[in-house]
């Protein structure tokens, strides 16, 4: 048994499909076909289920690969202690973000990140948060930016900061014209919010379940830029967070931010990684300098990119 015969049944267990974990494992076909048997034979039982259309791994395939994860986990993790040990700061790092936080945190921490660490290749990876947590824990990232609270005692959370949220109405809206808001103000009325999957979705449900206020049924969105453009195209009204308000967000003529009155709903970001990672010290570093965000940037006022500013009162559109 080695570690190469290890990844193609991992690469198998991902595919499910004998062409493609061959591709992904960057093989033929008929390669991989056969350690895989060489495998099994070693092993004494069978690891696949092959029929004509796809590849079935059996009960003790499956149980196998997961234990080969660990493995090939564990093997990296030695290989990372080494390189770390020759220079801390070099090599690369894999690193994941939501699609709420990413666009929007990104542009102001990576070039503070590349003036730091100048030997560092940063690989970046956008998705949503469940699958940005199982990428961690079978080590195909190094540290994910995630909101809290994390619910997975094998990963360790290092609290960066706290995004407060502004309301997003229409100008014409009558909440554009208020100062500030309160959170009981949102009682009665409906928001506009992303689809399930996205973990501002369950942020902003927090606050409607706290304020009284609903969902505008028929419609979700896709992405937060798609919420900003339907709130500005007079659909609704929504909570967004405040990265996502801040230059270099373009500007929406017709969306007004109204800010909430002393202590602002919010989302508590955090870098997480595996508790059992060689990567850790490094990764704290890594932490301290996103964590050093200009106050600005998490204010709470309408800044340069939007305009909360009194609007001619029209009709409540879509609250």
């Amino acid at each position: 048994m080695n570690l190469r015969d290890l990844r193609y049944l991992v690469a198998l267990a991902d595919h499910q499909h004998f062409s493609q974990a061959a591709a992904a494992s960057f093989v033929s076909q008929p390669t991989l076909s056969t350690q895989i048997k060489k495998l099994e034979d070693e092993l004494g039982v069978s690891l696949v289920e092959r029929s004509p259309r796809r590849v079935m791994l059996t009960e003790v395939g499956r149980a196998v690969a997961e234990r080969a994860r660990y493995v090939l986990r564990e093997v990296e993790e030695i290989r990372e202690i080494a390189r770390r040990t020759q220079d801390p700061e070099s090599g690369s790092v894999r690193l994941g973000f939501f699609p709420t936080l990413g666009p929007y945190l990104l542009p102001h921490v990576v070039p503070k990140l590349r003036a730091r660490f100048p030997r560092l290749e940063l690989l970046l990876v956008e998705e949503k948060t469940p699958v940005l947590v199982q990428m961690l824990i079978e080590g195909k990232l190094d540290a994910a930016g995630l909101a809290m609270p994390l619910h997975d005692d094998r990963l360790h959370a290092e609290f960066l900061f706290e995004e407060p949220f502004v309301l997003a109405v229409p100008r014409g809206h009558e909440l554009a014209q208020c100062g500030s808001l309160k959170v009981e103000d949102l009682a009665d009325r409906a928001l506009l919010l992303l689809e399930d999957g996205h973990c501002l979705r369950e942020q902003a449900l927090d606050v409607c379940h706290l304020a009284g206020s609903t969902e505008r049924t028929g419609f979700r969105a896709t992405s937060l830029e798609t919420l900003r453009q339907m709130v500005a195209a007079d659909v609704g009204i929504t909570l967004l967070p405040s990265l996502a308000v801040k230059p270099p967000v373009p500007r929406s003529e017709n969306l007004a931010l109204v800010p909430f009155a002393g202590r602002p709903p919010s989302r508590r970001i955090a870098l997480a990684w595996r508790r059992t990672t060689a990567m850790a010290p490094f990764l704290q570093r890594l932490a301290g300098v996103i964590a050093e965000l200009p106050a600005a940037l998490l204010a709470t006022d309408a800044g340069p990119t939007e305009t909360a500013a009194p609007a001619p009162r029209r009709r409540r559109g879509g609250a």
